[in-house]
């Protein structure tokens, strides 16, 4: 795991700036990339990379993670015993920010519901590499869930005025805190300064004017995002692009002939008893590697289902270590014990 003392992104980049002239071509380019951009893997589906920062001063764990792309969730998940709202001076902050990429055609935008991420495929220009870039999201609450499924985006407003439904009007006003007809564009708008239409009726991609909520189950079906991540996405797909909404829990992926897992809680309780997840997390293991000759560490998987920390845990087995042998020959080695055999010590004592 990386440590890097530098918290902020350009900070952190000003960094690595002059090791840019010796590293290779593709290296270069990576590091070049901004924050949540990542070369999209030839042969693999491991991006990203696990680090720690430092807290400043002034700074909660949210604006931490913020600053990062991750969520509230993964954040706090990664930091258990970190404060929320006051890490404190020189604090070690551990950025969960590698991620196996999902299980789903690498086009158009990608949302893993249970990840609380989107990710994004953006095409390619001739010559160019791919990339993905990932970002963290609010998803549905357990009375109103986010659906799953395949879509487009269908509309794009720039500033929008918020219509809340009648359901939400009705929620707010039993809440004593009725809603508008309308909130036009501006701070109180709770839809931010984007939105992106989907083909599932009644349902978004959109900002926030709240953003400590991203990376959290808050809202009413929608998927929000950061501020900054929104007006980013908005501005490179259109009407018509493809969006895939999937419950991920367990993703497995490859990296440099190693097989890793990525675990998640499951949003609701009922979608499977703790040994039915476990049974089918060891089918979808062995399955991977069912051609190969890999030895899978089995507690690993365990420990990641029963703890899920939405950090890459590796699944090779470690071979036991073979005992060093001694130097000379097995007589060099063996302790003799100088003593009377008992028949002759008899025999002396005339017995």
């Amino acid at each position: 795991m990386t440590s890097i003392s530098l918290r902020r992104p350009l900070a952190r980049a000003a960094t690595l700036c002059g090791l840019l002239g010796v590293l290779a071509t593709p290296l270069v380019a990576a590091d070049e990339l901004p924050r949540g951009h990542y070369l999209l893997p030839e042969d693999g589906d491991l991006i990203g990379e696990v680090y720690t920062v430092e807290a400043d001063e002034d700074d909660t764990l949210i604006d931490i993670g913020h600053d990062h792309g991750i969520g509230f969730n993964a954040i706090t998940r990664a930091n258990p015993d970190v404060s929320i709202w006051y890490p404190g001076e020189g604090t070690e902050v551990v950025i969960p920010a590698q991620f196996i990429l999902p299980d789903a055609p690498r086009t158009g935008i990608v949302v893993n519901v249970a990840e609380m991420r989107l990710y994004y495929y953006p095409p390619a220009k001739e010559g160019e590499p791919r990339t993905v870039q990932t970002y963290p999201i609010a998803v549905g609450r357990m009375d109103w869930k986010t659906p799953l499924g395949s879509t487009t985006i269908t509309e794009m407003v720039k500033n929008p005025s918020w219509y809340p439904p009648a359901s939400i009007r009705r929620e707010h006003a039993e809440a004593g805190n009725p809603l508008p007809g309308v909130v036009p564009p501006g701070p109180e708008n709770p839809m931010g300064t984007r939105k992106m239409r989907l083909g599932i009726p009644g349902y978004l991609i959109h900002g926030t004017n709240k953003p400590e909520g991203v990376g959290m189950r808050v809202t009413h079906g929608c998927i929000r995002m950061l501020p900054d991540d929104v007006e980013n996405l908005f501005d490179q797909v259109s009407v018509g692009t493809r969006v895939r909404l999937v419950n991920e829990p367990l993703k497995l992926g490859w990296s440099d002939e190693h097989l890793y897992v990525q675990a998640y809680p499951y949003l609701d309780e009922e979608e499977g008893a703790p040994i039915e997840d476990m049974t089918a997390a060891i089918e979808e293991v062995e399955s991977a590697v069912e051609d190969k000759d890999y030895r899978v560490d089995f507690a690993r998987l365990r420990a990641a289902m029963e703890t899920p920390s939405g950090l890459p845990v590796a699944m090779q087995a470690t071979a036991p270590e073979r005992p060093t042998p001694l130097p000379g020959s097995l007589y060099d080695h063996i302790e003799l014990v100088a003593g009377e055999p008992p028949l002759l010590s008899q025999a002396s004592q005339g017995e």
